[in-house]
């Protein structure tokens, strides 16, 4: 990942100050637009970095396309009959460049962008030597005027802001339906995000390219069809941090914002304020989702919400075509002449696809945080960044979006719920695969498929490569019910135990024991995180002494008190002196002894009520 070190001052010191909304000032509309330029900028004369792209755009080809109503207006509309509809980006007010990267960028055949013309300045240096002009003079500060990039940079932000198109693109926004936390949602779409076409690589690879935050499409509903600079900093630091861990996923390209402004209410208290817009360019083979195929859905019978195009199942046809024949060549091949196992092969890859993607998340830590149907990709990619979220303590329970108040897409509930989008899928593919041979293809994939890539990848992240015993399952379910127990950090447990020497000298098995507990929570952080859930008038009965500290286990070692965490999920600096129950556990279960729990590690949890450990969430 290459980000632009003379942009940088653009994440450390915003230009314009977030502008808090004035008591009693108007509220913005119900579809409120952003300060911008009016009209889109013709591209440069010169051919450029990026003007020799090569886009072929096969998905506009083969699928039908709404032609945009006179005008071009982009209000909010049924998209019937079409899976896709022609829109324009709305331009942004000075568009400056965040980050590139380049990894991904070479994907579409581009190499390193080329150095600005001789004898020009870093930006950066410019603006340095202003503030110290500032600095040294007298009076107010200077107003400065944010100077345009020269060369691969000024291309980046021209082209990837939206303010250009690209010789060959054809901006279009995609139409698709979803389950949104198990409910049927109705048409949906591409209400922010705006297909740009497709480039061919170096090597004949096909990528899909997309803007996130490029302005208003017909899909927007009450929305603005932006995205804010933080959003988008988290989706292009975490779409290029899944590629580099090995989990597939849609790629970012490159992150610009601008001086455009929307109003958001960031902590969504009533306390909205003004932030800068920016776009994401995405990458991926395919955008197409679950909910690309749920646009033919009659009438839901809980909802009353009906996809767009009921009974046309001609588009289906034309959908299940392109996409097998595009993204999975080898069965259209072998089964070229037998649609229904055509379709069966197909529904057979994308369940074993998922369940290893979920398995995946699984072993990071990962958290999506909002696994509708129209976010789960047809061609088992990680996509649409939210608000998704890593643990840190391990808790299964951990929910990483604050309106998932039910727990639906909690840690622990991924896997199950990625089954059942997989569900929705194969009744939106009636009557083109009969759900007499989708649901036994799902009940006999899936899980099994899940389980196997589970435990091949929890073994190599032990270290368990040589040898594979049936064992292993039930030394990866100890280790992560003892890190539960001890409030151990997720992703430091692992790395430390990367650490560990098999044969270790008597010093170095101390430190190391240390180091374990310094990630663990304190007997404090664990009772707030134990705590019952349920209403106090009927926990007060059964209530524990929360204020008695539970015995030190008898069959550990002592441990050092130093390193204590700041919060359940979180390390601090302070040091409260704690005791911290078994810990040293974490590192035993990776000698080879058979594993266990240590007999009192159940003290640190409160005792079970009517049979059942309550365990609150985070």
């Amino acid at each position: 990942m290459a980000a632009s070190a003379s942009r940088s001052a653009a994440l450390r010191s915003p230009r314009l100050p977030l502008l808090l909304v004035p008591a009693g000032a108007a509220r913005p509309g119900p579809r409120p637009r952003s300060s911008g330029p009016t009209a889109m900028q013709p591209p440069p004369a010169a051919r450029g970095w990026l003007t020799g792209l090569r886009f072929d755009n096969r998905a506009l080809r083969a699928l039908p396309v709404e032609e945009p109503p006179p005008g071009g207006d982009p209000a909010p509309r049924p998209v019937p009959g079409a899976c896709f509809s022609r829109v324009r980006p709305s331009p942004l007010r000075e568009p400056r460049l965040v980050a590139l990267s380049a990894p991904a960028l070479a994907l579409l055949g581009l190499g390193p962008p080329p150095p600005p013309p001789p004898g020009a300045r870093p930006e950066r240096e410019e603006e340095e030597q202003e503030e110290e002009e500032e600095e040294a003079g007298a009076g107010a500060p200077r107003s400065r005027r944010r100077r345009a990039g020269s060369g691969a940079e000024a291309e980046v932000e021209l082209y990837f802001s939206g303010n250009a198109l690209l010789p060959g693109s054809e901006p279009a926004a995609h139409c698709y339906c979803g389950h949104q936390f198990g409910s049927f949602a109705g048409q949906l779409g591409d209400g922010a995000a705006m297909y740009l076409g497709e480039v061919l690589g170096t090597a004949g690879q096909r990528w899909e390219l997309q803007l996130k935050g490029a302005g208003l499409t017909p899909f927007s509903r009450q929305a603005d069809g932006r995205k804010v600079l933080r959003s988008s900093i988290r989706e292009f630091l975490c779409s290029e941090a899944m590629f580099h861990l090995g989990i597939p996923t849609t790629r970012a390209g490159s992150c610009v914002t601008s001086e455009s402004k929307v109003i958001r209410d960031i902590y969504y208290d009533g306390n909205p304020k003004y932030e800068n817009c920016a776009v994401v360019l995405r990458i991926a083979s395919t955008f197409l989702r679950f909910g690309s195929f749920e646009i033919f859905k009659p009438p839901d019978e809980h909802t009353g919400r009906k996809g767009p195009s009921v009974g046309r199942n001609d588009i289906r046809i034309q959908m299940l075509d392109y996409v097998i024949s595009s993204f999975y060549p080898e069965i259209q091949a072998a089964f070229a002449g037998d649609s229904v196992q055509r379709n069966a092969a197909f529904f057979r890859e994308v369940t074993r696809r998922t369940a290893r993607l979920v398995a995946d998340w699984q072993c990071v830590g990962f958290c999506h945080g909002v696994l509708n149907t129209d976010n789960m990709s047809i061609v088992g990619l990680t996509i649409d960044y939210g608000p998704f979220g890593f643990m840190d303590r391990y808790d299964p329970d951990h929910v990483c979006n604050s309106s998932d108040t039910s727990g639906r897409y909690a840690y622990n509930k991924q896997p199950e719920v990625c089954k059942w989008n997989l569900q929705k899928l194969a009744e939106a593919l009636v009557p083109e695969l009969p759900l007499e041979v989708s649901e036994p293809i799902l009940r006999e994939e899936y899980d099994a498929e899940f389980e196997k890539h589970y435990l091949h990848k929890m073994r190599r992240k032990l270290g368990l490569i040589r040898l594979e015993l049936e064992e292993d399952r039930e030394l990866v379910s100890a280790l992560l019910e003892t890190m539960h127990l001890t409030g151990a950090d997720f992703t430091n447990t692992f790395y430390l135990l990367s650490s560990f020497s098999v044969a270790p000298e008597p010093t170095q098995a101390a430190h190391f024991l240390d180091q374990l507990a310094q990630q663990c929570a304190s007997l404090e952080e664990l009772k707030l995180a134990f705590r019952p859930q349920m209403d106090p008038r009927q926990a007060s009965p059964r209530s524990w002494s929360a204020s008695s500290s539970p015995p030190s286990c008898s069959t550990c070692p002592p441990l050092s008190s130093s390193g204590v965490t700041g919060s359940a999920g979180r390390r601090g600096s302070r040091d409260t002196g704690e005791p911290r129950g078994c810990l040293p556990l974490l590192a035993f279960l990776t000698i080879s002894q058979p594993p266990h729990l240590c007999p009192d590690s159940a003290l640190t949890a409160p005792p079970p009520i009517d049979g059942k450990l309550h365990e609150g969430k985070d």
